[in-house]
C-alpha cells in the first residue's frame, strides 16, 4: 500500500517564448544577493585588492617595455638609454614630476604591502589590530617613499 500522500501532477504543452516568461516573472520575485556594497569599507581588504591591482601596474608596462625594447631594433624604434635619457631630459619640470610620482607609487605601495604579507606568513602578525595597524603603516611608507623617489633627481 502507498502510504505516502501524494496530488496528481499536471502538465501543460508551452511554447519555449511561454516557458520564458514565467521563468522571468519568477526572477522577478528572487531577492538580489548582497554585494560589496552593503559592507563597511576596511583597510584590511582594501589595501589587498590594491596589491593585486599594483602588481598588474608594474608588471604589465614592464613587460610591454620589455618586449618593445627586443623589438626596437627591428621597428627602428629608439629605446636605448641614451635616447630615453634625452626624451626624459627635455619634459618640463611637472611631467618629470607626473611620471616618476605615476611609476614609483604603484612600486612602492607593493613592495610595502608585499612585505607585510610575507611577515603574515610567518603568522606572528596576523591578528586584527595588527593587520590594522600594519595597514596604515604600509600607507604612511608608501605616501612617504613615493614622494621620495618622484623628487629626486
Amino acid at each position: 500500500a502507498n502510504t505516502y500522500p501524494h496530488s496528481p501532477v499536471a502538465t501543460q504543452k508551452m511554447t519555449p517564448t511561454d516557458s520564458y516568461d514565467i521563468l522571468v516573472q519568477q526572477r522577478k520575485k528572487r531577492p538580489t544577493s548582497p554585494n560589496l556594497g552593503i559592507y563597511k569599507p576596511q583597510i584590511t581588504w582594501i589595501l589587498s585588492s590594491l596589491n593585486r591591482v599594483t602588481g598588474l601596474t608594474v608588471a604589465v608596462p614592464f613587460y610591454l617595455f620589455g618586449l618593445a625594447y627586443l623589438a626596437s631594433p627591428l621597428t627602428g624604434m629608439h629605446l636605448d638609454s641614451a635616447s630615453l635619457a634625452a626624451a626624459f631630459g627635455g619634459l618640463p619640470v611637472a611631467a618629470k614630476f607626473g611620471i616618476k610620482f605615476a611609476a614609483a607609487l604603484p612600486f612602492t605601495f607593493h613592495s610595502w604591502n608585499g612585505l607585510r604579507h610575507l611577515a603574515w606568513d610567518t603568522g606572528k602578525t596576523f591578528n586584527n589590530a595588527t593587520v590594522i595597524k600594519t595597514g596604515w603603516t604600509v600607507v604612511g611608507l608608501t605616501a612617504v617613499s613615493t614622494l621620495y623617489l618622484a623628487l629626486a633627481y
